[in-house]
């Protein structure tokens, strides 16, 4: 009994200095960036790709999770329409689910597992072929070179990303309801306008820019610190899919707390 006790109090305690291990490294990251930021002196070359990179190329499936995430929106609360004959009302219930929480949240999540692993796996393939310590060796800095454009890149685009979301979002809910409910898109864009004020589509904008600056920190964190050859790239972008989640979630919770 006592060697159970004794094996779990052990298990929670590296648990614990690993995370809080893993959460310093990405702290510190985030103050090299800022630094790097002052003067910002970012290659603009490194910059444009990652933009069309990390942003045009997940347009398209942004826009087809975010219009079937806004029907979704419509179809949950269709039975509660019907009942209540709340019809004016169905713009404004898909709206502010889509543009407060359902929108940011999911457009980072499905922005994480497509842009921010394929950015670990690439700067983990950097790390262990020694090629970041050649830049280095060239007096480049990784940190301006790499890390710098790519964080700028995924705060920008994921900000951009999430308002064409929203918008195909509320597209999607507004043929959803035409469909299954029968509401006019007058009806449902009249709802919307009338109901929804611009801070509930900037609340949204708020957590894309801290949600963005979070997959990126923790992406790049995870791919610089690679250890372990091709094995640990591979667990590295794991690390970083599951830390990138885990902390949009929880921004989420203290950003819709503190910001209302």
């Amino acid at each position: 009994m006592f060697g159970f006790v004794e094996r779990a109090i052990t298990q929670v305690g590296t648990t614990t200095v690993r995370i809080a291990r893993e959460v310093g490294g990405i702290v510190v990251l985030a103050f090299d960036v800022l630094r790097a930021l002052f003067p910002p002196t970012l290659d603009g070359r490194e910059l444009v790709k990652n933009l069309y990179k990390m942003g045009n190329q997940s347009v398209p499936i942004v826009a087809l999770t975010a219009f079937f995430a806004g029907g979704l929106m419509l179809v949950q609360s269709a039975p509660f329409v019907e009942k209540l004959q709340a019809h004016a009302l169905a713009g404004w219930a898909a709206g502010y689910a889509v543009l407060r929480e359902i929108g940011p949240i999911l457009i980072a999540l499905m922005f994480s597992g497509r842009v921010g692993a394929n950015n670990t796996a690439e700067l983990g393939t950097m790390t262990v072929t020694e090629q970041l310590d050649g830049l280095r060796a060239l007096a480049i800095d990784p940190i301006r070179y790499l890390i710098v454009p790519r964080v700028v890149a995924m705060v920008v685009m994921l900000l951009a990303l999430t308002v064409i979301g929203d918008l195909v979002a509320l597209v999607g809910a507004a043929i959803t309801a035409k469909a299954v409910v029968g509401i006019e898109f007058s009806t449902f864009i009249h709802s919307v306008v009338d109901n929804l004020k611009p801070y509930d589509f900037l609340h949204g904008i708020y957590k894309s820019m801290v949600f963005g600056a979070s997959i990126a920190l923790t992406s790049c964190y995870f791919g610089v610190t690679v250890r372990g050859g091709a094995v640990g790239v591979g667990r590295a972008v794991n690390a970083a899919v599951v830390a990138a989640a885990v902390s949009v979630m929880l921004l989420d919770f203290f950003m819709t707390y503190w910001l209302g």
